[in-house]
């Protein structure tokens, strides 16, 4: 039997994951009302997106009510997790401090922000949690 993989979402598709993260599984209704707080999207372009989202496996469909719910199939951190790797390898030739480096000069972190990557850093090191 062959596996079928999880393809990367789109922008767009990420858009829509981001609405189902946030909000649990939602009808395709309350998905197209909380990306329309945000940017202009039509309802039947959110409806296409969540079938295609389907295909791709990104999306899982409960049609038990007549409304049809949709809800991520995979958590946020993996998706993340995936689309960094990837940014990693093809843009940063593999290397983790190029790839913070650059995050962090394109916009630079709250006192918050740094105070957690210190810790992460410290953990890293061996120097306990």
């Amino acid at each position: 039997m062959i596996r079928q993989r999880t393809r990367k979402p789109t922008d767009a598709e990420l858009a829509i994951l981001a609405v189902l993260w946030e909000s649990g599984p939602s009808t395709v209704r309350q998905v197209h009302d909380a990306l329309a707080k945000q940017r202009e999207a039509g309802y039947t372009t959110v409806l296409k997106l969540l079938q295609i989202m389907t295909e791709k496996r990104l999306v899982e469909r409960d049609a038990r009510q007549r409304s049809h719910v949709y809800r991520a199939r995979i958590p946020r951190e993996q998706t993340q997790a995936q689309l960094v790797s990837d940014l990693l390898h093809k843009a940063f030739g593999g290397s983790a401090a190029r790839l913070a480096m650059s995050a962090l000069a394109q916009k630079p972190a709250s006192p918050e922000e740094l105070a957690e990557v210190r810790k992460l850093l410290k953990k890293l090191e061996g120097g306990g949690q």
